[in-house]
């Protein structure tokens, strides 16, 4: 089922839902019966599939309701490791 927008000169617009292909140009207001035409819109398309609108959604949160830091990321590097064995320690140094 799709929607249909439609345009009633008493009431204004209104939507009704049709099988795809098959609204007809006019159709009954639901409020007032009186007959209202067709209107083309933009398609509702949806794009991007579910880790864009995910993304989408996070930023539109973020601009009312920033999260807040607690602490300075991390450098990202492994700490280097130091050896405990003494034998190591009359290596030279780089």
């Amino acid at each position: 089922m799709t929607t249909y927008a439609f345009r009633c000169p008493e009431c204004g617009p209104f939507d009704a839902r049709y099988p795809i292909g098959t609204a007809p140009d006019r159709c009954a207001c639901p409020a007032c019966r009186t007959a209202s035409v067709r209107v083309i819109t933009a398609p509702g398309i949806t794009g991007g599939g579910n880790p864009y609108r995910r993304a989408v959604e996070q930023s539109m949160a973020t601009a009312d309701a920033p999260q807040v830091v607690s602490s300075l990321p991390s450098s990202g590097r492994r700490p280097v490791a130091v050896s405990a064995n003494p034998l190591h320690r009359k290596l030279p140094r780089p």
